[in-house]
């Protein structure tokens, strides 16, 4: 061990013993770095750069510009090199500041190459692994290259943490001034207005299990055991996704119930032959879905401010939209009074290198080869899924962790892990 991390290990040793029981613990190895040139220098990790190599300082500046100056605690993530800790350490009103471990083993191989002491010894400051909460704290800064360096303990947080900050780029989409948004409210408007309300659903089955099933590949595993299911008498109730539908009833399985809300879901998605069943959808559907829908078709809202001027017109019940269709299926389950729900498909990944169980790859989106991000699955490997999944399963086990009352199961471990949920012995191998 070097002088520099026999320096900083002394510090760590004296204020957080346990933390350092855990770092001497790391695979360094596994985060090897190397110093790289600019106007100034420094630390890379598999070819990301830490911090800016010509001046890290005034990068820690324009970092700590975004958090709010008179806060009295804050919350960093990531470690760095400690630039912007000493940054936001300069502010009078600061009483705490939370650094938050994302990269074991890299934090380790940084004590080695550059004293850390100075803001290790404040005393204002409080070290932990980011996994070590439950949840993301606010107000937060997270460090660009370790949001891509996370290692799998502090992946969920990782996660957690770039679905906070895409949020705003990703609500572009929703503006409700938009002139497609509004076209489409007002084309499906009187369908709104004549629907049933979502709400009629809720409390109908209390106390029954409902299967939520979703698109992830890992459905396929399960055609067969569902249609002998789906045949007996007692069951579970069977709500499926739309882009679940059309696989399902290519395997003779025909659900109790059909969720939509994406506003590019069409015919080719929910076909319309064997539509005998009820449809609970947004106002944003595709019209001529609506239109040929054979069911009775419940009608909901999201919580999104573009349905802000139609339920002051129409009133309709609320249900969880989170990006996913799986939201507002599992939430339509629980409002409907399940006590225990079976989850299908509910990969947020690709295993067997797929993104769609039913479909080929690239109908419902980029194609699994594109795949650059991952997450855990259920046997703790990472499989490769899209930056927006791991947005969804995020909205999901903060759902999942609002609601102790119903027990909530996985089928599959080839998907993502999702916290919260238990896998279900019938279907997991």
């Amino acid at each position: 061990m070097s002088e520099l991390f026999q320096l900083n290990a002394t510090a760590l040793q004296r204020r957080w013993p346990v933390l350092f029981s855990k770092l001497m613990a790391e695979d360094r190895n596994s985060s090897q770095v190397e110093w790289v040139q600019g106007l100034s220098s420094t630390l890379s990790s598999a070819g990301i750069q830490l911090t800016s190599r010509h001046d890290r300082v005034a990068e820690a500046r324009l970092q700590a510009t975004t958090l709010p100056f008179e806060s009295p605690v804050l919350h960093l993530y990531g470690t760095g090199l400690g630039d912007l800790q000493q940054v936001l350490l300069e502010r009078p009103a600061l009483e705490h500041l939370h650094v938050h471990v994302l990269n074991g083993a890299l934090f380790a191989q940084v004590l080695e190459q550059l004293d850390q002491t100075p803001w290790l010894s404040d005393s204002r400051v409080e070290l932990c692994y980011a996994a070590d909460c439950a949840d993301i704290q606010f107000p937060f800064f997270a460090l660009p290259a370790e949001l891509e360096l996370a290692d799998g303990l502090n992946a969920k947080i990782r996660d957690r943490l770039i679905s906070e900050v895409h949020l705003s780029f990703n609500n572009r989409h929703f503006d409700p001034q938009s002139p497609e948004i509004l076209q489409r409210l007002q084309e499906n408007l009187e369908r709104v207005r004549g629907d049933a309300d979502v709400a009629e659903l809720f409390d109908t089955q209390v106390g029954r299990e409902i299967y939520v099933i979703g698109t992830g590949p890992t459905l396929e595993q399960h055609f067969t055991k569902l249609l002998a299911i789906r045949a007996q008498s007692p069951r579970p109730l069977f709500i499926s996704v739309d882009t679940a539908y059309r696989p399902l009833l290519e395997h003779g399985i025909k659900p109790d119930l059909v969720v939509t809300v994406d506003k590019n879901i069409s015919v080719r998605h929910l076909p319309l032959a064997d539509s005998d069943l009820p449809l609970v959808y947004v106002p944003m559907s595709a019209p001529d879905v609506l239109q040929g829908w054979r069911g009775k078709r419940y009608a909901a809202y999201s919580a999104s401010p573009m349905y802000a001027g139609l339920r002051q017109q129409i009133s309709k019940a609320q249900l969880n939209v989170g990006g996913s269709v799986m939201h507002p299926a599992v939430d339509l389950a629980v409002k409907m009074g399940a006590a225990r729900i079976t989850l299908f498909g509910a990969d947020f990944a690709f295993p067997m290198n797929k993104t769609h169980a039913g479909w080929s790859d690239g109908d419902l989106g980029p194609g699994a080869h594109l795949a650059t991000h991952w997450v855990l699955d259920g046997h703790g490997q990472r499989v490769k899924t899209q930056l927006n999944f791991r947005g969804y399963l995020t909205v999901l086990e903060r759902y999942i962790a609002e609601h102790p009352q119903v027990r909530f199961l996985n089928s599959s471990r080839a998907g993502a892990m999702i916290e919260g949920t238990t896998y279900d012995p019938e279907f997991c191998q």
